[in-house]
């Protein structure tokens, strides 16, 4: 088993005014030749937007991408059609593929939105744009893995599918309480991201916005030791 640790106050930052964003990896200003990604994980950015503000109309191709809104809603638009707002519990996924263009806004005149992004590198090039959102109950993670992407040829229950053989799964962990993830295959690697709360994750500890990547290994077990929600990446590492 072999572990990189990511402590929440290593990461990157970027501070607009309008948006504040921290980067697990490298993205734009910030860059870090030992944070370039982990795995087909690609991007990490914690983002908060601040009200009446956003990003304007710009372009993605060949990336699948992943937001998980954690506080607010923020409005999307974009070259497919879609005109949506995705609100706490919901989570996105777009395959730009070929290419689209979106634009993603803070409606509220008040209220600030905090998302997370993450970008997972497909196993496929230029495939067809595909969008589509969905809200996951907050039962459905209660003390369990709750599967919210999966690969488009293997989706499980209500997952969102994208072109990788990745998983993206939420967990909302009481005190005490233990879960155990075996991976899908052995060239996969697990990270694990700490929203909010404390967690061992194999005996390493974790606060808020730490994270911790592991591979080399078939089962990863997290303990919880505060109620703690938490964002688990399984990619494949090559």
């Amino acid at each position: 088993m072999k572990t990189t640790i990511h402590k929440a106050n290593t990461r990157g930052y970027a501070g607009h005014g309008w948006l504040k964003s921290h980067h697990t990896f490298s993205f734009a200003g910030y860059q870090n030749a030992e944070r370039n990604n982990f795995g087909m994980l690609r991007v990490l950015n914690d983002d908060i937007v601040q009200p009446k503000m956003g990003f304007g109309t710009h372009p993605h191709q060949n990336m699948e991408i992943i937001s998980i809104p954690l506080k607010g809603a923020l409005s999307h638009k974009d070259s497919m059609g879609n005109k949506r707002a995705i609100e706490v519990g919901e989570v996105q996924v777009m395959s730009a593929g070929t290419g689209l263009t979106h634009s993603e806004f803070n409606d509220s005149k008040t209220d600030e939105v905090n998302f997370l992004q993450l970008w997972i590198i497909p196993e496929e090039m230029s495939v067809k744009p595909n969008y589509e959102q969905r809200q996951f109950s907050t039962t459905g993670r209660k003390n369990q893995l709750q599967t919210v992407v999966a690969p488009k040829d293997k989706l499980e229950g209500d997952a969102l599918p994208i072109s990788q053989q990745a998983y993206i799964y939420r967990a909302a962990l009481d005190s005490g309480n233990s879960i155990n993830l075996e991976l899908k295959s052995e060239n996969n690697g697990l990270y694990v991201f700490v929203v909010d709360g404390e967690v061992e994750v194999e005996g390493n500890p974790l606060i808020k916005r730490d994270a911790i990547g592991i591979y080399d290994t078939d089962n990863v077990s997290i303990k919880s030791n505060q109620l703690s929600e938490l964002v688990i990446i399984e990619v494949p590492m090559t």
